[in-house]
């Protein structure tokens, strides 16, 4: 079988789904490698490394679909809302697709990838077990954007993070907020304390305490009732609009008394809650700044605005989306390496087998045979249930 490698096309996506270090354990699977010329040089991958590890560099994006039996993408159709529709005349019937799809993002998408006739696994949804850490997309995506947004306040941020004795007095350290302690909540507190900050975090899920407490940040405790914190798969779950709001007042306090803020509250397939309001916005120091990592569903602060940085009440609000890509060298090594760990159990002697009965298969695979065929998908969005295979 064939992995082929297209050029990220989403506009300003610089990672790109393979690096040439993963292809020998590719290799090992029976899995030749094709990929599209220059597909890898806005991330530091030339064409002659992959060449040097075995791989063969195509002229065209047609040629790489034409030639591959998986396509192996960062942003496919779906979670590449501008120009991933044009690769559906390139995917045939039989055909695997691996990348991000935002399966609960919009069903038409979904709908394209199927009349296709290709096989797709949306790598969003690899389930959060032992076994499939190692395969973990999304997380190793969320770390990397966790650290950046520690850089880019500190970037924006009139003020230096850490605390310095100088001849001129002392200056006193920045005061950083983490809301939400998930996989970019721990990486932005590891990050802005490295940096010298004095770190809060909050999270509505009281069992991450410990986690905030050992990364040397302060865990703030709200007096909230909170029934149903996290799901089965441990992301958080949306609450009521009572809770928010009751949230939202308790947090005001400690968002004013803060230098940075940086907001990683997402909810999948549902609009990201709003924490920090236009008046706590208001509240905070001239020249604060706010990073918001939910950006791209809405966001957690009421002045976001997608892809843009804005500056409301002298605090700078920070949208930007896709902050992983901004980091592509290290971004796509990981990436890389999450596919191909996927990749180890799905093909044996160069050959696809796959195994239903495996959490990993049934929770990634979209649409096989022209159906979408993801038992969770359907249900979220009361597609009817399908038929069983005899």
């Amino acid at each position: 079988m064939i992995v082929g490698v297209p050029r990220e096309s989403y506009p300003g996506e610089r990672r790109i789904a393979l690096v040439p270090g993963v292809i020998p354990s590719l290799a090992k699977l029976g899995l030749e490698v094709v990929i599209e010329a220059g597909a890898g040089a806005e991330a530091g991958y030339l064409d002659a490394q992959y060449a040097d590890k075995g791989a063969k560099v195509l002229p065209t994006r047609a040629d790489v679909f034409g030639t591959a039996d998986i396509i192996l993408q960062v942003l496919s159709h779906g979670a590449n809302d501008r120009t991933g529709q044009s690769d559906m005349t390139l995917l045939r019937r039989g055909q695997i697709l691996i990348g991000f799809l935002r399966p609960l993002g919009d069903v038409r998408t979904l709908q394209e990838i199927a009349a296709t006739g290709a096989m797709s696994f949306a790598v969003e949804l690899i389930p959060r077990i032992t076994r499939a850490q190692s395969m973990d997309a999304l997380s190793a995506m969320a770390n990397i954007a966790g650290y950046k947004a520690v850089i880019v306040a500190a970037d924006k941020l009139p003020r230096i993070f850490p605390m310095m004795t100088t001849a001129a007095g002392t200056i006193t350290p920045s005061r950083v907020l983490i809301i939400g302690a998930g996989v970019a909540g721990l990486q932005a507190i590891a990050t802005a304390r490295r940096l010298g900050a004095v770190v809060s975090a909050y999270d509505l899920r009281p069992v991450v305490k410990e986690q905030v407490q050992s990364l040397g940040a302060r865990f703030v405790e709200l007096p909230l009732e909170v029934a149903d914190a996290q799901d089965a798969g441990g992301y958080a779950k949306a609450q009521d609009e009572a809770f928010y709001k009751r949230q939202r007042e308790l947090l005001g306090k400690v968002i004013a008394e803060s230098d940075v803020v940086i907001t990683t509250a997402v909810v999948p397939g549902k609009k990201s809650p709003v924490l920090v309001t236009k008046e706590m916005v208001a509240a905070m120091a001239p020249g604060s700044v706010i990073v918001d990592l939910a950006a791209e569903r809405g966001g957690n602060c009421e002045l976001t605005r997608p892809e843009e940085t804005v500056v409301e009440h002298g605090v700078t609000i920070v949208g930007m989306i896709n902050l992983a890509s901004t980091v592509p060298y290290h971004a796509s090594q990981v990436y890389a390496k999450n596919l191909a760990n996927f990749l180890a159990p799905l093909v044996k002697d160069g050959k696809l087998q796959l195994k239903m009965e495996d959490e990993i298969v049934r929770s990634t695979l979209i649409t096989q045979d022209g159906e979408i065929v993801n038992q969770r998908v359907r249900e979220f969005y009361n597609l009817p249930a399908l038929a069983p295979a005899h």
